[in-house]
């Protein structure tokens, strides 16, 4: 696998690349959690590309450290991590993230349709592309604090599947069905609930890794990026 760069007007950035066997073929941008482009995130890009996809993950922390590469294993970690999201400025992840958009629809061997696939801090961002983006299809696994993003769920048209966690630590039951009330009447969206399993089920290597809630969510992901992208 390979790496590629970004360019913005405000500097230049780093992506992890993982190309298909075949092409031409539809680009996902993978959007990072809290730990950086890591080797759980490099395993997502891999296993998108085995499916016949390109697949790339921007460095969003590089104007604070790049290239951040940690884990959920330990305490310092996570420390590291909270502290790197509290000084992690969103609308400039966005547009980072738009900027890798339009990189993907241009890669060599691409069939120009593009979308995106986010975990964690990846999938608030996510939900936030599919409101803000051109992009054709759009995953949050386990979003959080999304039930503040809900006045932006009319701007959403482009088929937005989110995965939600029962038992997520970081979004509480109470935030759960207000995100769930607040995405019913929009037929762009399909969110499914993971009955008992924590945030992060479907992290690779992961701590709370739940085989099969993360194999179904999984499933449904592959799905929907075929029929959009190809």
């Amino acid at each position: 696998m390979a790496e590629t760069t970004i360019s913005t007007p405000d500097g230049s950035f780093f992506a992890y690349l993982a190309e298909p066997k075949a092409r031409p073929a539809g680009s996902v941008v993978v959007i990072q959690e809290i730990f950086g482009v890591n080797a759980a995130m490099r395993a997502t890009c891999d296993w998108l590309a085995a499916m016949g996809f390109i697949a790339i993950c921007p460095d969003l922390f590089w104007r604070i450290e790049p290239r951040i590469d940690i884990t959920d294993k330990s305490q310092a970690e996570w420390d590291k991590a909270f502290a790197l999201f509290n000084a992690f400025d969103q609308e400039k992840g966005i547009s980072d993230l738009k900027a890798t958009l339009a990189a993907a629809r241009k890669l060599p061997g691409g069939n120009g349709r593009a979308g995106t696939i986010g975990f964690c801090l990846g999938g608030r961002l996510a939900f936030m592309m599919a409101a803000r983006s051109d992009a054709d299809v759009n995953v949050s696994y386990y979003g959080v604090g999304m039930e503040g993003l809900l006045g932006e769920v009319a701007a959403i048209r482009a088929p937005l599947l989110m995965h939600i966690a029962e038992n997520d630590k970081f979004v509480p039951k109470d935030a759960q069905a207000t995100i769930l009330a607040g995405v019913a009447g929009n037929p762009a969206i399909a969110a499914r609930v993971y009955p008992g399993v924590d945030h992060a089920f479907a992290r690779v290597d992961g701590i709370h890794y739940d085989a099969r809630a993360a194999t179904i969510a999984n499933g449904r992901t592959a799905e929907l990026l075929a029929k959009v992208l190809g």
